[in-house]
């Protein structure tokens, strides 16, 4: 049972207050107006479907200030939203809980009744009555800490007031836990709590969290504005992170690092999500979009800075060119679908909700703050970010406000180079689609700054100019004939770029000898793989500028490259010349695995250590003879305890073992899995188990993606696991999870997990009648929240048949004539 008193202010008479309200029963509910005599309701009126409740009052309620009193009976459920257990096991193996609170988007209404809209704010008092040898924790620091009367082995724990605020940034947890903890150069209290006995793995979150709080200060000129905040690792976690107000909540494998057992992508990983959730602290939590049709302006925003304050903290991951491959080329591919949605889009419903946490909000939003910034510049842009802070501070703000102080804080002129010798060069903007080209008169112009370098010297734009009509030509002076000409140095402006043949032609020899930027190389291999879906070029042309990069030496090109390759091999599954592909995969990488090898050396860094695991995965994976031994022997030394393998090593030997393994393979594996301590060890297994061959193995591993052994929030990338490993791993999923429906659907339901569910599953599919059947599944087996999922899906495998019927053929003739022997 539990209670809740809101000071409210009624602005007209009313015999009825309507609240949000879900899963909960109310007792008793009352209004004492200011001087006057309490009134109770007299009737309750839930209106579930819109997550409603209406207080019936025998009188009408005079306008004015008063108390309103409700008390109620809420659920600690199973769902991983609301106010929620989570299950974790003690050394002892005894299974216990903890309970939590994730309360974004539209859940705070199933721990509380309360008018649950970011713009209704309100400073909340928080009292926790829980076991005495329980930790408590909410936003704000404990006030008081006394043994509840009633009961001897309960304690009451109050907590200070909070500043103004929205409801969905309100969290308690109460459970066990170690911390750790330190103070900012600023003078915040920072905790980072962990599992008992764990404390140890929470020194790096901490590290990075206390240089980034001033870092933030520093930025945005505005201080921190709680006096503590907490990080906290959650066993049972949907999302990857919350940024409630001073007490952040993470999934364990977003927070905890192992100094032995983590990987170099694990630590990289925490960085980023302690960098993106501590950012919301101001943008989201002091300042909150007016509705979640500005989501993006939170996400956007955090999904940009989160990248600013790693390189701040650690400039060897070279993270910004990791931006273009993790970010940048996500939302142009998503943003190319007829089922894509804008940046701001209307929702109403909370299911409409959920739908928009996807690469638009996030991805998208991030490269269009990082194409802005990048056009006003650093200076003019905090300016901007300062202006906009200091106005809505514990307020709410909308689109128009963020980019009207930005663009006013700068000149914004475009340059262009020096006078000299004229060049012309023809530019023209089009909408581009992953279904080719479109003759619609009605097309938008859009403003588009366009940029451009020549090879004289790749990192110094020569020109610069805003592209606001269909087409135009610029002069581009003192270019020597045999120099090329690059647009989007640095790959900042959100648009693909389709060159000339002559153009690409003079581009090769600059990823050849690496006199293109490594961003620049990338973000040209990706257009031309996202022109070739879309039919716009042949992906034979692809395949040829792929096999330019023989001599790259950076990661992040060669991860983007991988996914690229991934993704065609997945289409080439549905053909009867996949070794084909496969055998072009080994010649690619086989050069950089050589010259990697197998172990580190001295003074080696964060980025050979990823690129290491990269090549030798991707090695190993496509059956590469010297890997697979290799992985196989290391792997045998591993189980064995003789020779423990490194942690950056662990996933490409997973991977190449279960590829190329057997039930015997599957079974060491699920042991490991089982004796794993760490939940990032666990999930790193999960991940590769779906790489098994055999149609009756793989049957084994979906039922076990449902057992007891996954944490729930897990499942879905064991079942994707086995979807994006093979043709019959995709046919094997899509039956599961229609076989179990119910059960993964109960499970997620309204949450984005379900949409994630669905895309990993499906999504590789190239024949027109899966599109239909999905379809048609989804038709019959509502799933609100992933509508448009469904729809996207359904447009990709489309997208995915046209582009086989039209490339294979010509992708199959030049994969043999490259094996062919020279006449």
């Amino acid at each position: 049972k539990s209670s809740v008193t809101f000071a409210s202010l009624l602005n007209k008479r009313t015999n009825q207050i309507v609240m949000n309200c879900a899963d909960i029963d109310i007792i008793t509910a009352s209004f004492v107006p200011e001087g006057g005599e309490e009134i109770n309701a007299t009737g309750f009126n839930y209106q579930n479907e819109d997550e409603k409740v209406t207080l019936c009052f025998p009188s009408t309620l005079q306008k004015g200030s008063g108390l309103l009193k409700i008390d109620f009976v809420g659920e600690l459920n199973d769902k991983m939203k609301g106010f929620y257990r989570s299950k974790y096991t003690i050394p002892s193996g005894e299974i216990r809980y903890a309970a939590v609170t994730q309360f974004e988007a539209t859940d705070a209404r199933r721990a509380f009744p309360c008018w649950d809209e970011p713009a209704i704010k309100a400073t909340f008092d928080i009292t926790l009555i829980v076991p005495k040898d329980r930790v408590a924790l909410s936003n704000m620091n404990v006030v008081d800490r006394k043994p509840y009367p009633e009961d001897h082995s309960l304690v009451e724990v109050k907590f200070a007031t909070t500043p103004i605020m929205s409801t969905y940034l309100v969290a308690f947890v109460i459970g066990e836990y170690d911390f750790v903890e330190s103070q900012s150069s600023d003078g915040v209290t920072v905790r980072v709590y962990t599992p008992v006995g764990k404390a140890e793995q929470g020194r790096f979150a901490l590290e990075v969290a206390t240089k980034t709080l001033p870092f933030y200060k520093d930025y945005f000129s505005v201080p921190y504005p709680l006096p503590k905040i907490d990080l906290i690792a959650i066993a049972d976690f949907a999302a990857g992170a919350m940024e409630n107000w001073g007490l952040v909540t993470y999934r364990e494998t977003a927070l905890l690092i192992d100094p032995k057992n983590s990987c170099a992508s694990s630590r990289q990983w925490v960085a980023l999500v302690v960098g993106h959730e501590l950012a919301h602290q101001w943008f989201g939590n002091l300042v909150t979009m007016e509705w979640w049709t500005h989501l993006w302006l939170n996400e956007g925003f955090a999904s940009w800075i989160e990248y600013l304050c790693v390189d701040h903290c650690f400039p060897e991951y070279d993270i910004w060119t990791q931006f273009v491959s993790a970010d940048y080329t996500r939302a142009l591919d998503l943003d190319a679908l007829d089922n894509s949605h804008p940046i701001e889009v209307d929702v109403g419903h909370p299911s409409e909700v959920d739908e928009i946490f996807d690469a638009i909000s996030y991805s998208k939003g991030a490269s269009v703050i990082r194409m802005l910034h990048n056009y006003i510049g650093d200076e003019d842009f905090r300016k901007g970010m300062n202006a906009y802070l200091l106005k809505f501070q514990h307020k709410n703000a909308s689109t128009g406000e963020l980019t009207r102080h930005c663009l006013s804080s700068g000149n914004n002129n475009c340059c262009l180079g020096n006078t000299g010798f004229n060049q012309m060069l023809k530019i023209s903007q089009k909408k581009f689609c992953a279904s080719g080209p479109r003759n619609d008169e009605n097309c938008p112009n859009w403003m588009v700054p366009i940029s451009i370098c020549t090879s004289e010297d790749p990192s110094c734009t020569k020109l610069e100019v805003l592209l606001d009509q269909p087409e135009t030509t610029v002069n581009i002076t003192n270019v020597a004939p045999d120099h090329w000409l690059k647009i989007n140095p640095g790959t900042v402006g959100f648009y693909r770029i389709q060159y000339s043949s002559a153009m690409l032609e003079s581009l090769l020899p600059g990823i050849r000898d690496l006199t293109l930027l490594p961003v620049d190389r990338l973000g040209l291999q990706n257009d031309l793989f996202s022109l070739a879906r879309a039919g716009m070029i042949s992906t034979v042309e692809v395949l040829k500028v792929m096999e330019a990069f023989v001599n790259e030496p950076n990661y992040t090109v060669w991860s983007d490259l991988s996914c690229n390759l991934g993704v065609l091999s997945s289409l080439l599954s549905h053909t009867d010349f996949h070794e084909d592909i496969q055998e072009f995969i080994r010649d690619l990488f086989t050069p950089i695995g050589m010259k990697l090898g197998w172990d580190s050396k001295t003074g080696e860094g964060h980025l050979d250590a990823l690129l290491r695991g990269l090549v030798l995965g991707k090695l190993g994976k496509a059956g590469h003879k010297a890997t697979l031994e290799e992985a196989r022997r290391r792997f045998k030394e591993h189980v064995e305890g003789k020779q423990i393998l490194p942690a950056d090593l662990r996933s490409p030997v997973y991977l190449t073992v279960l590829k190329h393994g057997d039930s015997t393979t599957l079974d060491t594996m699920l042991k490991l899995h089982k004796q794993a301590d760490m939940q990032e060890e666990k999930n790193r297994i999960e991940r590769v188990l779906g790489a098994i061959p055999a149609p009756d193995i793989i049957q084994r591993v979906l039922n076990f993606a449902l057992s007891e052994e996954v944490r729930p929030q897990d499942t879905v990338s064991v079942i994707g696991g086995v979807a994006g490993s093979s043709k019959q791993g995709r046919k094997a999923a899509w039956k599961f999870v229609k076989d179990n429906w119910e059960e993964l659907h109960n499970r997620y339901q309204g949450g984005f997990l379900i949409s994630r569910l669905i895309k990993l599953t499906v999504d590789g599919f190239a024949i027109d009648k899966m599109a239909a059947e999905v379809k048609s599944f989804f038709e019959s087996h509502h799933a609100p929240a992933a509508e448009r999922t469904v729809q996207q899906c359904c447009e990709n495998i489309l997208l995915n048949a046209a582009w086989l019927k039209r490339d294979a053929d010509a992708i199959h003739q030049y994969l043999l004539q490259r094996k062919a022997p020279p006449v």
